[in-house]
């Protein structure tokens, strides 16, 4: 669309959804930001940052911008100052704390769907997420409240039961584990995992006593398994690299996001030659919600490459 398209076209304040389906890409950082902010968990700074939206500063004597860098920021602020809204009106629902959360329609029937108290999540049912996901109006609002607390996704019982039969009756690692909820999962879907994390989010993640403290090359000595998991592994990490070096290795999984600058080594994947890479597209559907833009990748040992 032309530049001045463009303008005409947010000078009619579009609503959330049309921005975020016109422009994916600014939504994606829009949340970060917004997950920073709610990561304080203090109203004041919500009220700051939406201050900060609604009253834009003048640009500064000497320097300049483009007009595309001009139109990124004025979409993003849109984004932001709608998707802020939101929460604030949610928050003012009647809880006491002030914390910035659903409305209480919403909140029931997103904790019904995805958690089994608080933050626990469940495995989701896929049938039933398809029916009533598209009918939370806040559901563009969730990711950016659970992020904070190393939320980065959500696992339906389906794609529980197809990790399971992958890994068959094999031995499984999860490496940067979080919370172990995956873990969890594959444990009562009858799969011996050892979760394990180097406990670095402390301060915001409620670790399991199942989750083992240690990094992921620790692990990866410690507890030589055949099979290999890691979800939501940070943005050019360190540590995948090394899986494929390792010689037990048989099969990684990876459950991650197509926008490479959120997820995943994805300079290790494709560098690595000992294990082929494929996307299963039946098994990203059913890692939810999907406008984190899922995939699930599956590393298998080349036939005849040494060990």
């Amino acid at each position: 669309m032309p530049a001045a398209e463009v303008l005409e076209w947010l000078r009619s304040e579009p609503d959330l959804d049309e921005l975020v389906a016109a422009y994916p890409e600014h939504w994606r950082r829009v949340e970060r930001d917004i997950g920073e902010v709610l990561a304080r968990d203090d109203p004041e700074a919500v009220k700051a940052y939406l201050a900060q939206l609604a009253n834009p500063p003048a640009v500064l004597p000497g320097r300049s911008r483009s007009k595309a860098q001009r139109i990124a920021e004025e979409i993003r602020r849109q984004m932001a100052l709608q998707a802020l809204r939101q929460a604030v009106l949610a928050a003012s629902n009647g809880h006491r704390t002030g914390r910035v959360r659903f409305g209480l329609v919403n909140g029931y029937v997103a904790q019904k769907l995805l958690f089994r108290r608080g933050l626990e999540r469940r495995p989701a049912s896929a049938l039933a997420f398809r029916i009533v996901w598209p009918l939370l109006r806040q559901r563009r609002l969730l990711m950016p409240l659970v992020q904070p607390k190393g939320i980065y996704c959500f696992y339906t019982s389906a794609l529980i039961r197809r990790l399971a039969a992958m890994i068959g009756g094999r031995l499984c690692l999860e490496i940067a584990a979080g919370d172990g909820t995956l873990s969890r999962f594959l444990a009562a879907a009858g799969i011996p995992v050892i979760p394990t994390d180097d406990h670095s989010w402390h301060s915001r993640i409620s670790y399991s006593p199942d989750v083992l403290p240690e990094d992921a090359r620790t692990a990866l000595r410690s507890h030589p398994a055949p099979v290999v998991i890691c979800s939501w592994p940070p943005p050019g990490n360190t540590f995948e690299k090394h899986v494929f070096t390792t010689a037990t290795v048989e099969l990684y999984i990876v459950i991650t996001t197509r926008d490479e600058s959120s997820a995943g080594d994805w300079d290790a994947y494709r560098r690595q030659d000992t294990f082929t890479m494929t996307e299963d597209p039946d098994l990203s559907r059913l890692v939810l919600p999907p406008e984190i833009n899922p995939t699930v990748l599956i590393f298998k040992r080349r036939a005849g490459v040494a060990r």
